[in-house]
């Protein structure tokens, strides 16, 4: 299609040229605005990071929508935006993965086909935990697991604190000197921005949702002091980035059932035959559950409240993608085995995620109004994407691998989503500020990559 397209661009210029002597085909003039871009930090996660197929890796982070926007700075005053880079390679995941890529697998059915596999057995271990702050400061400040309410801790990369109290991420950008008291935040403004952009929350529900709901990973609470409560921490963020007179853009936080890690893995994907439909109408008796021949049937899930502790699962709940996909073909997993709740997201706990999410979103809001900052609608945007933007021609929806937005992790995006997310961080500034930033060529970033033949 990329090929089509640029023929016809071809076409559109030589016609153009036949009736004009002079053609003007140049992108119209970049206006700064109202803004000072010569110092611009990047406040974020793991999106903001580049993070992308389940690891972060050189050539994600190269068109992270950070990146993209700092280039598109560049034309209006925009100075030099530093990134912490990995070694180009396999990158890391948290789980010390390598990143996914898109190959060919044999499944439980001896079928093959196209699927998510990782690039390598482990990821690069090493180049996650070595220290590259003689490269910083980072204008980049966007840490794979941070939550507003990490962005404030200080001391969130000392690794004495003991796995699973830092995060590693944090630790290969700083100092060995500042590693015990450093926060994201205070790494942030030592830099003194002129201009910032701040797209954190995310992980304050993901997390939760990533491990199906359960309470061993809770919803950060919007109430509650510094470090705590997603209001009181979100405050200081801003607050601290705008003390020296920096102006900056915000964006909301994107509802998790518009993500393709939910999404892909139908309800009522469950096929039967005839003779299953018997059995498991007589295994599941006492729950009072139906079947029928065919496709449609919805999974078996487990549920304390439900009779006889199992039910079917509903059109308004979910399942994970993370859910081994062998596991439901061939062993049984949601047929004769009810799966388990850190695999699925029931109705409470999307509401849930929902209405932490609302919450944080309203506070986002109200904080871009009270201190004039562009605000970015990211929750709208994703549920556009959902279901497809059109950009010159191209279409890109969360279509798990075929929408081109969402990467292999069905989380994170690709560079063609990364560039449509810079857009619309462009045009809240442009609308707040008066600039007029051009906007990221879209058509120039793939989705996912498909092995050659």
């Amino acid at each position: 299609m990329k090929n089509i397209l640029n023929k016809t661009i071809i076409i559109t210029i030589a016609v153009s040229a036949l009736v004009s002597c002079k053609p003007d085909l140049k992108a119209p003039a970049s206006d700064k605005g109202n803004i000072d871009v010569t110092k611009y930090v990047a406040i974020g996660n793991s999106i903001t990071s580049g993070f992308a197929d389940g690891a972060l890796y050189y050539e994600g982070q190269q068109v992270s929508y950070a990146v993209l926007l700092s280039e598109q700075f560049k034309a209006v005053g925009g100075g030099e935006f530093v990134v912490p880079y990995m070694p180009a390679g396999v990158g890391i995941g948290s789980s010390l993965n390598a990143k996914l890529i898109l190959g060919y697998k044999t499944d439980c059915q001896n079928v093959s086909g196209l699927s998510p596999i990782p690039a390598a057995a482990f990821g690069d271990v090493t180049g996650l935990f070595t220290s590259i702050a003689n490269k910083g400061p980072f204008n980049n400040m966007g840490v794979p697991g941070a939550k507003v309410t990490t962005v404030v801790y200080g001391g969130y990369g000392n690794f004495n604190n003991g796995a699973g109290n830092y995060n590693p991420f944090f630790y290969r950008m700083q100092t060995s000197s500042e590693m015990a008291t450093a926060s994201m935040l205070s790494k942030a403004a030592e830099q003194n921005p002129t201009f910032f952009s701040v797209f954190i929350g995310n992980n304050d529900v993901l997390g939760n949702a990533l491990a199906g709901g359960m309470s061993s990973t809770p919803i950060t609470p919007s109430a509650g002091g510094i470090g705590t409560g997603f209001d009181a921490s979100y405050d200081l963020i801003i607050s601290t980035m705008m003390a020296n007179g920096a102006k900056g853009v915000i964006g909301n936080i994107p509802d998790i059932t518009n993500i393709p890690h939910f999404t892909t893995v139908p309800y009522n994907g469950l096929t039967l035959t005839a003779t299953e439909v018997s059995s498991l109408t007589v295994t599941y008796a006492a729950s009072g559950v139906t079947f029928k021949e065919g496709s449609g049937n919805a999974f078996m899930i487990k549920d304390a409240s439900a009779p006889g502790g199992v039910r079917q699962i509903k059109s308004n709940e979910y399942i994970l993608l993370g859910t081994p996909q062998d596991s439901l073909k061939c062993a049984g997993w949601g047929k004769t085995k009810p799966l388990d709740d850190q695999y699925v997201l029931n109705a409470r706990e999307v509401l849930n995620l929902k209405e932490a999410a609302a919450a944080y979103n309203a506070k986002i809001k109200t904080v871009a109004e009270e201190k004039g900052l562009a605000f970015v609608d990211v929750n709208a945007f994703m549920a556009n994407a959902k279901k497809g933007i059109v950009y010159n021609g191209i279409t890109s929806s969360a279509a798990f691998v075929s929408g081109g937005a969402f990467s292999l992790d069905g989380i994170h995006l690709t560079p063609r989503g990364n560039a449509m997310l810079a857009n619309e961080f462009i045009k809240a500034i442009n609308a707040t500020y008066g600039s007029t930033i051009n906007l990221v060529d879209v058509t120039k970033y793939n989705g996912v990559v498909f092995p050659n033949p």
